[in-house]
């Protein structure tokens, strides 16, 4: 028979790896990957091909997307999750406060059922963004040629999952659910395996009851029990900042195809679609004017919002006439270029119970794999919510892992293929939100002139406009 081989994985921060190569007892299994040729008849635990852990929008996206792949039809896969069923059978009058900006590529990743349910419930497309600056009159607006194509999507968090869980019902047959199942502890196969050892992950829930998977694709969120237990080391940290969100009723009923962003010196606020008289708020603060926001009665906190969007306070002179001349300049060498800009709809009023604050910080694992083991999601990447991406990284995660693990040569080198694809495409896009989060994060003249400078310049490039949208699309 066939020996097999185990992958050990380890690696300083993200960097370059070395592989350890160990051997199992030759008489016990034939593995390639997800594919075993021999079973633990001795062992009453039930075994999964893979177990994913957190049944969040990035994990039960995973578990629909293998239990839609062809190629990985007749797999065990299992999704547990520790909360409640989300189901949704009529949507809700109210807009839910926690949303996100679906990138086409999302939604492609989600068009195989779980895009029709989410049309069918409730989304709002938009055409164009808006991001300037509160300390000058520096701008740059993003949209598609002739604004016939939408350059992502507002949807409620709770409509994602709700219909990724309705598209779980179909694929009963493919995927099995447990609700309300916390895990308490796992079992990593140990590095040298001794003959009777089980070389699988074992999971133990809270009930008691025992599973072990061939592979553990951690969902579980940024505070992950999967990455903390498999030793996986973290760079984090707090930005000192927290995000107050809200649902907004606008002043008068208008297309609402923008999604307007604000860099305040105490942090980005933006207004997204929700429909033609709601908008989402989002604005990210200090922890401490974020709870005075929360404490604000209704008329004063729409003031505040509206001043915010609106008021020219944090304009100086010196910034103004630099930023003045340097737009004559790029206008002598590219008269057709830049753009016009636009004002954001005004705010009347808020829905009812609506406002809510959270902590904000950044987060990235250093391995997405070990052995056995894949991190997914904010289990694996955690970003400030001022650019709209962390849903987008976490459905990407779910596309290239499926890919890979539904080659016809599962190895275990695939999954070192995910980590580098993965970390390749979502380092560079984390620096980048963290740099801008830094960027505007001060009103000193000088930091704002240069700032002024670049987005104007990056405005009047079509070229680079068209390849951020190009990256963020992904």
């Amino acid at each position: 028979m066939h020996s097999l081989t185990k992958t050990a994985l380890s690696f300083n921060g993200i960097g370059r790896r070395c592989v350890a190569l160990n051997r199992f007892s030759e008489a016990r299994i034939i593995c390639r990957g997800l594919t075993c040729a021999a079973e633990h008849g001795e062992h009453e635990n039930e075994l999964y091909d893979v177990i994913i852990s957190g049944g969040g929008m990035v994990g039960t996206a995973m578990a629909c997307s293998l239990g839609l792949d062809p190629n990985l039809e007749g797999k065990k896969i299992l999704l547990l999750e520790a909360g409640n069923k989300k189901v949704m059978d009529k949507v809700p009058d109210a807009y839910g406060t926690r949303v996100s900006s679906i990138s086409p590529g999302s939604a492609t990743l989600l068009s195989v059922g779980a895009w029709d349910h989410i049309m069918n419930m409730r989304c709002k497309p938009y055409q164009k963004m808006q991001v300037w600056d509160a300390c000058s009159d520096a701008l740059i607006t993003f949209d598609k040629e002739n604004l016939q194509d939408e350059l992502a999507y507002i949807v409620e968090n709770n409509i994602i999952v709700a219909a990724l869980t309705k598209q779980l019902e179909n694929l009963s047959d493919q995927v099995r659910v447990q609700y309300k199942s916390k895990v308490v502890k796992y079992i990593w196969p140990k590095s040298h395996q001794v003959a009777d050892a089980i070389p699988w992950v074992q999971v133990t829930l809270a009930n008691g009851q025992t599973l072990q998977t061939k592979l553990l694709i951690g969902a579980d969120g940024p505070n992950s029990m999967v990455r903390r237990e498999a030793g996986i080391p973290t760079v984090k940290w707090n930005y000192d900042q927290s995000a107050v969100v809200a649902v907004l009723h606008l002043s008068e009923p208008t297309e609402n195809n923008v999604a307007w962003q604000r860099f305040l010196p105490t942090g980005p606020i933006a207004m997204l679609p929700l429909s033609d008289t709601e908008s989402s708020l989002v604005w990210s603060t200090s922890h401490r004017h974020a709870e005075e926001l929360l404490q604000l009665d209704e008329e004063s906190f729409v003031d505040s919002i509206n001043t915010a969007f609106w008021s020219n306070e944090n304009h100086s002179e010196l910034v103004e006439t630099a930023g003045s001349l340097f737009r004559t300049a790029l206008s002598v060498l590219m008269p057709s270029a830049g753009s016009a800009r636009q004002l954001p709809p005004s705010v009347a009023g808020i829905g009812p119970k609506s406002r809510v604050m959270f902590p904000l910080g950044m987060g990235h694992a250093s391995e997405y794999i070990r052995h056995r083991v894949a991190l997914i999601g904010d289990a694996a990447h955690r970003v400030h919510p001022l650019a709209g991406q962390g849903a987008n990284l976490g459905f990407g995660d779910v596309a290239c892992l499926t890919q890979l693990l539904n080659t016809k040569h599962r190895a275990m080198q695939h999954l070192l293929e995910y980590e580098t694809v993965r970390q390749r495409h979502n380092l560079p896009m984390m620096a980048a939100i963290d740099l801008m989060k830094r960027l505007y994060s001060t009103n000193a003249a000088p930091m704002v002139v240069l700032r002024t400078f670049g987005l104007q310049a990056t405005n009047t490039l079509p070229a680079m406009k068209a390849q951020i949208m190009a990256f963020a699309s992904k």
